[in-house]
């Protein structure tokens, strides 16, 4: 009786040594990567997610947020590669700026292929939000939730946009995305690559004469400041958020912390995408207020724009990979059914 006692005893100790030995392995602190700070709907995102894990974990978790790409010295494209070999923890990053490292990524940068937020919806909550998510995980980071940083819209400091002849030989500034250059060079314009940090030096001396950015973008840094007097609500593309940690990170979380970690992720992301949606109106009236001319699609000319575009898709079919395309576009088509 004694030797089964003297063996329990030890189960149960080894039983709370391994525990300890688990949480030892935690950080003292997880860094969570965003490129835009607390001004804006994406860095919001981050902090709710940072708030709920703490509340949940009762402070075991500790996560904080490095703002404007700082842990990859500015370089957003750079977010994904240093989260897969472990230098960063965790970020709450753009469909955009990853799209480098996961090609499935650049399908929420095809030309005009949801036109509104149920459209988005339809992608991201369905097959082809699944498949993407597959794609991420495989390349080495963990995806938990979909954020927001809205639709793109399409700012100038010339002329009303409401056709795609209007775009001829405009300069304009674009992300880092070889699909950008794609899509406005077959619009006719001249896209410049370049950095938001060289973007509004540019914008000012004229270099540029416009750029595309989320609403929340164009309000927050008041990009009308820099001679951007006509805005153009196309709707070209939607860039989500990801709520995503490292595969090595990842891994070290017991699967009770792995849950708490996902639904704080869910909840933060369903949270921010709301509150950036109902803020909408709001911002709109802030940007005209300020003397912008803001101009709103018709379906007909959007559909003029939709066509100016159809060989974007032929170039980037094969690359983002021709069964998810026809997911997200049967998603879309089906999406109020």
């Amino acid at each position: 009786m004694s030797k089964r006692r003297s063996l329990l005893a030890a189960a149960v100790a080894a039983t709370f040594l391994f525990s300890g030995a688990s949480h030892a392995q935690y950080k003292d602190e997880y860094t969570v990567s965003t490129v835009l700070p607390s001004a804006f709907p994406w860095g919001q995102a981050a902090d709710k997610w940072v708030e709920l894990v703490n509340e949940r974990s009762d402070g075991r978790i500790n996560m904080k947020i490095y703002s404007n790409s700082q842990l990859v010295s500015g370089d957003q494209t750079k977010e994904f590669s240093a989260m897969r070999s472990g230098l960063i923890d965790m970020a709450v990053g753009s469909t955009i700026n990853w799209s480098p490292q996961v090609p499935e990524l650049n399908l929420f940068s095809l030309p005009f292929l949801m036109p509104d937020y149920a459209a988005i919806d339809a992608i991201t909550q369905g097959e082809a939000g699944e498949a993407i998510f597959a794609a991420i995980k495989k390349r080495g980071v963990t995806p938990l939730a979909w954020g927001e940083n809205g639709f793109r819209e399409l700012s100038n400091s010339k002329l009303t946009i409401d056709e795609p002849s209007d775009l001829d030989g405009l300069k304009i500034r674009v992300v880092g995305s070889p699909l950008f250059q794609d899509t406005f060079t077959a619009l006719g314009a001249n896209p410049t690559q370049m950095s938001w940090a060289d973007a509004k030096p540019a914008l000012t001396t004229g270099a540029v004469d416009g750029q595309e950015n989320p609403l929340s973008v164009f309000d927050v840094a008041r990009i009308d400041q820099v001679g951007q007097k006509y805005l153009t609500r196309w709707h070209y593309m939607a860039d989500p958020l990801v709520f995503a940690v490292s595969n090595q990170v990842w891994d070290q979380f017991s699967p009770e912390d792995q849950a708490l970690l996902k639904q704080a992720a869910i909840d933060a992301g369903q949270w921010e995408i709301e509150k950036s949606r109902d803020e909408v109106d709001e911002t709109l009236a802030a940007i005209k207020e300020r003397g912008v001319e803001v101009t709103e699609l018709t379906p007909e000319q959007r559909d003029a724009f939709r066509e100016a575009t159809k060989s974007v898709y032929e170039q980037w079919r094969s690359r983002i990979g021709e069964d998810l395309i026809k997911q997200a576009q049967d998603a879309v088509a089906n999406r109020n059914q």
